[in-house]
């Protein structure tokens, strides 16, 4: 296996993880936001009234986007497998 191999899998390992987690991170990020600008505006400084909400939108999202994320997980495990004899050599 040659470096180059090796970078392509690491970039392509790194990429899949950014874009299978990009929809939890961007709804709890959207969540926090919101909540953020509420506690703001009713001087409510309460630290755990963020944890309740950014969980169950994150839940929501890995209910409706989880067939997605494990089909896209699923085709870049399987190339992998796949092209496994090229990597050994």
């Amino acid at each position: 296996m040659t470096e180059e191999t090796v970078v392509n899998i690491t970039m392509a390992t790194v990429w899949l993880i950014i874009k299978v987690s990009a929809p939890m991170l961007l709804i709890s990020l959207i969540v926090g936001l919101i909540i953020s600008i509420f506690q703001t505006i009713t001087s409510i400084q309460e630290q755990t009234l963020t944890f309740v909400p950014k969980f169950i939108a994150i839940l929501l999202i890995l209910v409706l986007c989880g067939n997605w994320i494990m089909t896209n997980i699923s085709a870049f495990m399987t190339e992998l497998c796949r092209n496994f004899s090229v990597y050994i050599r």
